[in-house]
């Protein structure tokens, strides 16, 4: 069975982006960090790399896709509709993209961002009486 996931993102600046998501709160294991790549801590099972275009480029035979395009959408699950609220205005003060409004079905909020290099990010809370 899988015990940890390690979801691995091309970035154009490191620099940018570890300032960007440490802003929004994130730590790094300095362990897996070099001046291409470091290692973002969601949770103690959920990690992302974030690694410039040169070193994800090492990993793959087909084109990086640009910021025109997506490769999928990040979705994760905070605390609170607050919580999800905070992040999401946090992210975009610090220059990201709007990808939706803010969506209220009552046991669900969402909103979203796009980061600095185009990755999709969904946020969202469910309250855990309404899942089965």
């Amino acid at each position: 069975m899988i015990s940890s996931i390690f979801v691995n993102l091309p970035v154009e600046s490191l620099t940018k982006s570890v300032d960007f998501f440490t802003e929004l709160g994130f730590k790094f294991n300095p362990q897996f960090t070099d001046d291409e790549s470091t290692c973002m801590i969601v949770n103690e099972t959920i990690y992302v790399m974030l690694l410039e275009h040169k070193k994800f480029q090492g990993f793959i035979s087909k084109p990086i896709a640009d910021k025109s395009t997506t490769e999928a959408i990040l979705a994760f699950s905070l605390g609170s509709a607050d919580e999800v609220r905070e992040m999401t205005q946090k992210a975009l003060s610090l220059g990201a993209r709007k990808l939706n409004e803010p969506e209220d079905h009552g046991f669900m909020f969402s909103w979203g961002f796009e980061d600095l290099d185009g990755h999709l990010w969904d946020l969202f809370w469910m309250n855990p009486e309404h899942v089965q």
